[in-house]
């Protein structure tokens, strides 16, 4: 006891972390879409291989109590509890596209070109951040269109500028045209746009120099309903405000091709970066496009992260790569995690759209803690009445059983909330409720042992020691049968229903805890007292009262003469 509360206030969290009906917060409703053609995907199987990658993907945040769980064939509902970074959470969750790994064929600024555009002193012309010993760096932290080198997408360059990643070895849109160059008189090569683009070359060159991802809906519709084997156009945030638009090539690697990723600490280099670990077959994959990407020069050298349409980044290659990778640059902890996050759990095997956002607010939740509060009391209070009128001075070894055992469950809950996440719920307050009686029960049994020992005829302490072994072995018996029924039900079950189910099962076993060394004890001390010892009448352990036996005691045998006996003279 000692030990935990210290811990807890040595922690710093003095109270339980609550969940999304007790202290508020957001309530997700996604609803499965399948591509044409495929309407079979929305199955179970998928629905449910859905519900544990959003699972992963929001507790990966950090965000604790997540509930993630189908609703009918489907729909799947997100809680989100109050407390946490809720719109951090809100994008992860709502970002459910597949992820996929695009070469980038072309970098510009966000907007469409101006007729008169800026030519020095752009922030967009300066060279990005790169990583010296790393397989790949970052995507780049600034709203950078090309490196150093390349042509800038201003308004006259940036036609020459598509027809240039057009004709690049890395993979281009399907059915391009193979454009040609001339020379001017000067000599200088001046690549010139193909003689005779096809509709769709043409239309997807349109669309990258109209694309405005400074508008929200452009920014949201770039890409969607693109086959993976198609170019096309997207949207990415280098900084936060600050995006770029990115012409980009076939899908050449799929999320479901990544076999673990996360954001880790470099402690050589003190720097955040993430690693990246590919399946045998995306290992195939990856190696193919990496030998592609190295031998090009920036933009043409990258490969594009996307993930539902948008770019989250945009790592250039360094060097051929299979198995494994690494992404290094202007990385935080935060953004590291989150890109580490996206890799792992992006892959999911259906498109959602978001029904609806609901919040909870925290007075709701208020409300209802302190009615769950107020019934706990009630109950608290009617078992002490009970124990108090029917065990009189016993009663307070129940009393301070029931104490210790409420303070190591408050305890125990306040500490698994930083640690494993736990929240508190309703029905985890009922749980706590219901285990009041299952406490108050193993502490009668053991009694009653007592009391039965009491009216065989035996004194306190030998009564004590007797009726320990049958009363634990009834305990044991009982508890187990209770921690059973919760850990079954924490498993066949989902959302609120396992908080109840946790709670008890985690006060059955603290029942075993203090009954063992708390209660056992605390009664061996209390027989060795005159007030219990000598059976008082407001003891709870009175002889009289209890109806005892007179205690055993032997008679001497006489031998009776065999005949019949002369009465001696004096």
């Amino acid at each position: 006891m000692v030990a935990l509360t210290g811990g807890m206030f040595w922690s710093g969290h003095t109270t339980p972390r609550l969940g999304i009906d007790l202290a508020g917060g957001t309530s997700i409703t996604l609803k499965a879409k399948a591509d044409p053609g495929q309407e079979s995907a929305v199955n179970e199987t998928n629905m449910n291989t859905a519900v544990g990658i959003i699972e992963r993907r929001v507790n990966g945040l950090g965000v604790s109590e997540a509930e993630v769980q189908t609703q009918g064939r489907e729909n799947i509902i997100v809680n989100i509890p109050r407390g946490t970074n809720e719109k951090q959470a809100r994008e992860q969750v709502g970002t459910t596209a597949q992820l996929y790994f695009r070469p980038v064929l072309a970098v510009a600024p966000a907007v469409p070109p101006q007729p008169a555009p800026s030519t020095t002193g752009s922030p967009s012309s300066s060279p990005k951040p790169s990583a010296s010993s790393s397989g790949a760096t970052a995507g780049e932290k600034s709203a950078t269109p090309t490196a150093t080198g390349t042509p800038k997408a201003t308004a006259t360059t940036q036609g020459r500028v598509l027809s240039e990643a057009l004709k690049a070895p890395s993979p281009t849109p399907t059915g391009s045209a193979s454009p040609s160059a001339s020379t001017s008189p000067k000599g200088t090569p001046t690549p010139t746009a193909p003689p005779a683009p096809d509709a769709a070359t043409a239309a997807l060159q349109q669309k990258f120099a109209s694309l405005n991802c400074l508008d929200p809906k452009q920014r949201s519709a770039a890409g969607k309903g693109v086959k993976p084997s198609e170019p096309t156009v997207a949207c990415g945030e280098d900084d936060p405000g600050i995006w770029s638009k990115y012409l980009l090539g076939p899908a050449e690697v799929e999320g479901r091709d990544v076999d673990d990723a996360q954001g880790a600490f470099d402690q050589q280099r003190g720097m955040w970066i993430v690693t990246m670990d590919f399946t045998s077959a995306g290992s195939k994959k990856f190696q193919s496009i990496t030998s592609k990407l190295s031998q090009q020069t920036d933009p043409q050298n990258r490969f594009a992260i996307v993930l539902d349409g948008q770019v989250v980044s945009a790592p250039s290659v360094r060097q051929t790569l299979s198995a494994s990778a690494e992404i290094s640059g202007n990385f935080n902890q935060q953004t590291a995690q989150d890109l580490g996050n996206i890799l792992s759990y992006g892959a999911l095997p259906l498109t959602f759209d978001t029904q609806s956002v609901d919040t909870v607010t925290a007075a709701l939740g208020g409300d209802q803690l302190e009615a769950g509060l107020i019934a706990g009391a009630i109950g608290l209070g009617l078992v002490v009445l009970y124990l108090v009128v029917y065990y009189r001075g016993l009663s307070l070894v129940a009393i301070l059983s029931l104490g210790v055992s409420a303070l190591l469950t408050y305890v125990i809950m306040a500490l698994l909330g930083p640690a494993i996440g736990f929240a508190l719920n309703l029905p985890a307050v009922c749980g706590a409720i219901v285990a009041i009686g299952i406490t108050a029960d193993s502490f009668i049994v053991y009694f009653e042992r007592v009391r039965d020992e009491l009216r065989e005829g035996r004194s306190l302490r030998p009564a004590v020691e007797r009726a320990w072994p049958r009363a634990r072995r009834t305990i044991l018996v009982s508890d187990f049968v209770s921690f059973l029924a919760a850990a079954v039900l924490f498993i066949v079950t989902v959302g609120k229903v396992q908080g109840f189910a946790f709670t008890l099962g985690l006060t059955t076993l603290l029942d075993i805890v203090v009954v063992f060394l708390f209660t056992k004890p605390v009664m061996t001390l209390l027989a060795r007292t005159k007030f219990f010892g000598n059976g008082h009448p407001w003891s709870g352990l009175d002889p009289k009262r209890l109806g005892a036996k007179p205690p055993l005691r032997r008679s001497r045998r006489t031998t009776a003469p065999a005949g019949p006996v002369e009465p001696k003279e004096a």
